[in-house]
């Protein structure tokens, strides 16, 4: 893919654009109400909301693997089926076992480029990419269910990521990974960004936010958008947090307890304004 595919500088692509997005569970229950999302090339964007909000059915109806009961989700600027542009949009939910079914890691990543008529010389040198890149060049040739977890989710990544995606959707990216491992998939969704893969994540936790975004899209119970803007702003908003049914990120409620205006958002730069004094009482 190209850099102007992904979009550089101001002048970006949207790669989403989805209008009046609506979708209610078989018997009547409402999931999602009514939301318009515009992602652009190279983003980070965070879908934030407590358990229960709709984050995950929303993915899936930006990422073309739900049909929503009303509204329309459109592609790279064109009115095209999200199946159009499978080999563009990479969906990581949160079971790493929905993508690790064949007999081998190595199948499970090659899986992709396969359905899509890759040619086996390609898909072998993204494989083998892909397993350096993960750290599972050692566990190719082992069957799925005998990785950890934190192995597991690697290599569901590395399967979602085999199609060489413009757009990487994903839902909770780091449930049920241990301390070692969430640092370095971290430390991953940053080299996807600066190579400029957008990255759209779904959380209920407000502490990891400003580490995967610098916009968000905070839901309510109710299935509706009820703030949007940049990570500060609406991370630094605590009412509006304690509304929606979230606590506010540690760093964030421990300065506004103390009284601090212009709130810090990351232990770094908590650690700068005490530092500096109490200028901000």
């Amino acid at each position: 893919m190209s850099d102007g595919d992904r979009g550089n500088g101001s002048d970006r692509t949207t790669v989403i654009d989805a209008d009046g997005l609506a979708y209610r569970y078989r018997d009547g229950g409402v999931v999602i109400d009514g939301i318009d999302v515009t992602v652009e090339a190279g983003e980070r964007v965070a879908v934030l909301g407590p358990n229960g909000a709709g984050k995950s059915t929303l993915l899936l109806l930006l990422g073309g693997l739900l049909e929503p009961d009303a509204g329309t989700v459109r592609y790279f600027e064109r009115d095209q089926p999200a199946d159009a542009v499978r080999d563009r949009l990479g969906v990581l939910t949160q079971d790493p076992g929905e993508y690790l079914f064949n007999p081998t890691v190595r199948e499970d990543i090659e899986y992709g480029p396969s359905q899509l008529g890759v040619p086996q010389s390609v898909a072998d040198e993204r494989v083998a990419a892909l397993a350096d890149r993960f750290d599972l060049s050692h566990l190719l040739d082992r069957p799925p269910f005998r990785l950890s977890g934190g192995e597991q989710r690697r290599a569901a990544i590395a399967s979602v990521l085999s199609v060489d995606p413009d757009v990487l959707l994903l839902d909770e990216p780091l449930s049920n990974v241990d301390g070692d491992n969430e640092a370095e998939l971290l430390g991953l969704l940053d080299d996807l960004s600066a190579d400029g893969v957008t990255v759209v994540t779904s959380t209920p936790d407000t502490d990891l936010v400003p580490r995967v975004a610098d916009r968000v899209l905070l839901l309510g119970r109710d299935g509706t958008v009820v703030a949007t803007g940049s990570t500060r702003a609406v991370l630094t908003d605590t009412e509006g947090l304690r509304d929606a049914g979230l606590a506010p990120p540690t760093v964030v409620d421990l300065f506004d307890r103390a009284g601090f205006d212009d709130l810090p958002l990351t232990v770094p730069e908590g650690v700068d304004r005490i530092e500096q004094g109490s200028d901000g009482h």
